[in-house]
């Protein structure tokens, strides 16, 4: 006989502050069961708040909702206070509805790539007592809570590819968005992330940003000044919202006064910053420039101590007197650190602000700047030198030590450097006169002179010889002073500022012939040829190209006397006096051809070609002109653009109107690059006179 034990009274007192499970039995029989009732779980939401006062970027944001669509994780890289940050974080808050289970947010400036990670792992509600000690079983279990989830990820300011590469999702519907300085070339050759470049705005959007925080009506009374505050920080967003700050501040302030604060070179950083400790202008700036080693560093500071527009491989190795290599990886070193930008093969530029900043950081460079001045003199004397063979060298110094010029052997190469670097040799003329090497300055206009001359670059040749004038008259050197004057006021003559070139031609034969120097008198003779020309006066210019002709066959000058009697055959011709013109036409074409001139030939060709068209042999005439385009062809812009339009009118008058338009467009093209406004307008007339033929 089985007996039941006797009943007790079953009395439970609860007092811990957390209950998970409760049970209150008497005599249990059998199993327990306690199931877990699942956690509410938490959505990270971390996004940063975004920029209240964000503006443009459609490019940007555009490219970075197709790489995400396309399923790419994307670094936002550039230079520091770019706005890479803001691009992100306004892309983010667009594009919450993409990521239901949720955003996660860390900022890994002065983090190891470990606590990166333990930062992702809390904004994914994980644990931390329940952690794996080791770091790869960490990244597996971030792995695992990301596996399936529609997350994005935002890893912002990343140092370098290895703090980034072990963060990576597994495969799965999240998205990863980094921005850094850095250009993270390991993570995007390695992983795929998708590199996106993030320039500096765009004019339009720096005219909005200013706009939106200080009202329409204000930039529309000073446009002037406003352009002006634009130009000074170089599209840079943060110096931008400074500026765009300091005046929604100072209502009562004129932007011209904002303007005038930035307008000194040496103290424009300083002016953009807010005086505030953390994202200054300043402190950015300096954070990328500590993160050098000390040769990335000197390049920097010297590249900011020069004004040149953009630097090739050759100009620096000037510069700091190293090797091609050396200077190659100096410059990969700043390229990754968003400091350069590698625009063209072997070519860098650097943003004027971190230029100015790294320029305060800089000793003296008068010997960087010494090498550069005479790598690109040096150079130049070798190009010219291709282009006009004809031309008498100048006697000068042998380049310095560590200046590296280059030397041409063909005149495609040549022609090809000046093209590439002529910006660059007017900037390094003008530092050469801001240091008072006044010899290079002067030396420099002469190389430039016949790349000048054939690219028809005549208000450049101007103000180059302007600059030359002054260094010779500084010099005391009476020779090189009579030269410049004879240059500049051919140049002047050829931008129409004829009252200016008459007067320094004049000048420049008074030289010459105080100097007893016939040559200098022919070429004197010469200019002002072309001068009278300009006005129409065709019988003083064919005076003055005669007694050019007379001085050149005096002193035995065999390429100047060809050119001087394509001038007299031109001026006979514009007097309709056709048989002496031919006559002395042929004679030059058959010297030009004896020296092998093939821009000189051109020249006489064409001049034949418009006896031939004058005095109505128009089948010989456009032989003629057909004949110097070929030779002139990417050589001369100046008077490829002329026989163009001589050919045009031709064929114009024979009524091949097909012929004559696109004859006629090609001319227009050449002058409108030329800024010859006058010839290019009077052009555009004749096309329109076509009509629609």
């Amino acid at each position: 006989m089985t007996t039941n034990p006797p009943h007790r009274k079953v009395d439970n007192q609860v007092t811990a502050h957390r209950v998970d499970h409760l049970v209150q039995a008497g005599t249990i029989a059998g199993d327990v069961h306690l199931h877990s009732t699942p956690a509410q779980a938490v959505v990270p939401r971390q996004m940063p708040l975004a920029n209240r006062w964000f503006t443009g970027r459609s490019g940007e944001l555009n490219a970075l909702t197709a790489a995400v669509d396309a399923g790419h994780h994307v670094a936002a890289v550039g230079t520091g206070g770019v706005g890479k940050t803001s691009i992100v974080l306004h892309w983010a808050h667009l594009n919450v509805d993409r990521f239901p289970d949720g955003q996660l947010f860390v900022n890994l400036r002065g983090q190891h790539v470990a606590d990166g990670l333990r930062a992702l792992l809390s904004g994914l509600d994980s644990d931390h007592s329940t952690l794996p000690a080791s770091f790869e079983a960490q990244l597996g279990r971030y792995r695992s809570l990301l596996a399936g989830l529609r997350v994005l990820i935002v890893l912002d300011n990343a140092t370098d590819s290895t703090q980034v590469t072990p963060l990576l999702p597994g495969s799965g519907p999240n998205t990863m968005l980094i921005t850094s300085r850095d250009r993270l070339d390991g993570l995007h050759s390695t992983t795929g992330v998708h590199r996106m470049v993030v320039a500096t705005m765009a004019r339009s959007d720096a005219v909005n940003l200013i706009m939106h925080r200080i009202g329409a009506a204000r930039v529309r009374r000073e446009t002037t000044a406003l352009a002006e505050l634009i130009g000074y920080c170089g599209g840079l967003p943060l110096a931008l919202a400074v500026v765009a700050g300091r005046l929604a501040t100072r209502t009562s302030f004129p932007l011209a006064a904002v303007a005038a604060e930035l307008r000194d070179a040496s103290t424009r950083i300083e002016a953009l910053d807010t005086g505030e400790q953390g994202a200054t202008l300043t402190a950015v700036l300096s954070s990328s420039y500590d993160s050098l080693s000390s040769d990335a560093r000197e390049v920097l500071e010297l590249i900011g101590l020069t004004a040149l527009p953009d630097f090739g491989i050759a100009a620096l190795t000037a510069l700091v007197d190293a090797t091609p290599g050396e200077v190659r990886a100096r410059m990969r070193e700043l390229e990754r650190a968003s400091l350069a930008d590698e625009h063209l093969p072997g070519r860098w530029q650097v943003h004027d602000l971190v230029r100015l900043h790294a320029a305060n950081q800089a000793r003296d460079a008068g010997e960087s700047a010494a090498r550069l001045v005479e790598h690109y003199l040096h150079t130049a004397f070798s190009g010219d030198h291709e282009l006009d063979r004809n031309r008498l060298p100048l006697r000068t110094n042998p380049p310095i030590p560590g200046s590296h010029p280059l030397v041409f052997n063909d005149y495609e190469a040549a022609l090809a450097w000046f093209d590439l670097e002529h910006q660059c040799l007017i900037a390094t003329q003008q530092m050469a006169n801001e240091h008072g090497w006044h010899a290079h300055v002067w030396q420099l206009s002469w190389a430039m002179h016949s790349y000048r001359w054939r690219r028809a670059r005549i208000h450049d040749q101007a103000a180059g010889w302007q600059l030359a004038l002054t260094a010779a008259e500084k010099l005391g050197d009476a020779r090189w002073t009579a030269i410049a004057h004879r240059l500049l006021g051919a140049a002047n003559a050829r931008t129409g500022n004829l009252e200016d070139a008459f007067r320094h031609l004049v000048q420049a034969l008074t030289m010459f012939t105080e100097q007893e120097n016939p040559a200098g008198r022919g070429d004197a003779h010469r200019a002002l040829a072309r001068a009278h020309e300009r006005i129409g006066n065709y019988g003083q210019a064919l005076e003055q190209a005669e007694a050019a002709l007379d001085l050149y066959r005096e002193t035995r000058q065999r390429h100047w006397e060809a050119d001087a009697l394509d001038l007299v055959c031109w001026y006979e011709a514009k007097l309709e006096r056709f048989n002496d013109a031919r006559r002395h036409g042929t004679e030059a074409l058959e010297l030009y051809r004896r020296l092998e001139d093939h821009d000189g030939e051109a020249t006489a060709l064409d001049s034949l070609g418009y006896i031939a068209h004058r005095s109505g042999r128009q089948t010989d005439a456009v032989e003629h002109y057909e004949q110097a385009l070929v030779l002139l062809r990417n050589r001369n812009s100046y008077h490829e653009a002329n026989t163009l339009d001589r050919l045009a009118e031709l064929h114009s008058e024979r009524g091949h109107v097909v012929d004559a338009r696109a004859v006629w467009e090609r001319a227009l093209v050449l002058f409108r690059a030329q800024h010859l406004v006058g010839e290019a307008d009077r052009v555009q007339r004749r096309l329109d006179s076509l009509g629609g033929t």
